[in-house]
């Protein structure tokens, strides 16, 4: 399995409401691609506070990395994703990636 790990520093005059149907509209992906098990989405509530801004995110996980490769590839996915850059504190670099594989 792939766990796409995506944290986001959103603009401050975004909204929480913003950003939940920002989140939503991310969530309308899930079951229209085979391989996508899964997405997580919200705002940090970590008691470490090492957020450093990223205070928004979510986790995908994929069955392999073509399923992750399809995902990215979807314009469904090239949508959001430019929304959610279109809201990041200065476009691609308020977004964070990491991809990991993840075994049982």
């Amino acid at each position: 399995m792939i766990r796409h790990i995506v944290l986001i520093r959103f603009r401050p005059d975004v909204t929480e409401a913003k950003i939940d149907a920002l989140f939503a509209e991310l969530h309308q992906i899930e079951g229209r691609l085979p391989g996508l098990l899964g997405i997580t989405s919200g705002r940090s509530e970590s008691p470490e506070q090492m957020e450093r801004g990223y205070m928004h995110g979510f986790v995908a996980d994929f069955r392999d990395w073509d399923a992750l490769q399809a995902y990215q590839d979807h314009p469904d996915h090239q949508a959001i994703g430019a929304k959610l850059t279109e809201h990041a504190d200065q476009g691609k670099d308020g977004i964070l990636c990491f991809d990991l594989p993840v075994t049982d």
